[in-house]
């Protein structure tokens, strides 16, 4: 009995801390609910204004508040000016003419000085005008007649005979062209024709082309072609130049 009155004795305090304990977890959900709730709250309000700015393309601002107008204060009555003391116009001074200043008289001018007359000058009475003899007339001898010269004598030339006439001279003629006959005399004739030539195998061979179909070679070294006839001087190359030498 004594076991169950000292257990019954110490249970009331036990009670308190347990009620004490139960509040304290019940504030504690209470704020962990109303925190959860407020943090959703505000996910759900970002996600739908992401989602508006998606399809709308420009953040939709808050409305702007309502400024708040101060009443209009009354107008300041000023008081009415109070009339001040008007002050008397100055006296005005009476307008006294100056005196008037003194005539300043000119003194008398003299007269100008006048020279005397001079006196009169003797004049003497003129010479009488010197006469003048007329100059003679000079004496002009007549013209003498010119002196015609002498007229020489006419000689007649002599008669001077003209000089027989010579008969015209006659071209030298040159030596008879020595005579072709075969190729074998175009060689000498060729080689003497060729012989001050620069290309002297050129020379030979167009030389003893032209010898062997005119029977003929220009004698000389240079010129004489026309000797030799048209056959020899109308010989050309393909290039339309002479081909004999």
């Amino acid at each position: 009995m004594r076991v169950d009155l000292v257990k019954g004795a110490s249970s009331p305090p036990n009670t308190t801390m347990a009620s004490k304990s139960s509040l304290l977890l019940l504030l504690l959900t209470v704020l962990t609910l109303l925190l959860s709730f407020t943090a959703q709250a505000s996910v759900d309000d970002d996600e739908k204004l992401y989602t508006l700015q998606l399809i709308f393309g420009k953040p939709i601002a808050p409305a702007p508040s309502q400024a708040l107008v101060a009443p209009a204060a009354p107008p300041v009555v000023k008081p009415p000016l109070t009339p001040g003391t008007v002050k008397p116009p100055a006296p005005v001074p009476p307008f006294v003419k100056p005196p008037a200043p003194p005539v300043t008289v000119k003194p008398p001018v003299p007269p100008p000085f006048v020279k005397p007359p001079a006196p009169p000058v003797s004049v003497k009475p003129p010479f009488p005008p010197v006469t003048v003899k007329p100059p003679f007339p000079p004496v002009i001898k007549p013209p003498t007649p010119p002196v015609k010269p002498p007229v020489p004598p006419v000689v007649k030339p002599p008669v001077v005979k003209p000089p027989a006439p010579l008969p015209p001279l006659k071209p030298p003629t040159a030596p008879p062209l020595p005579p072709v006959k075969s190729k074998a005399d175009c060689i000498p004739l060729c080689s003497k024709r060729c012989s001050l030539h620069s290309r002297k195998r050129v020379c030979m061979r167009a030389c003893m082309t032209c010898c062997d179909r005119c029977k003929c070679v220009p004698p000389g070294t240079y010129g004489n072609r026309e000797l030799c006839g048209k056959c020899y001087t109308g010989m050309t190359t393909h290039g339309n130049r002479s081909k004999c030498p």
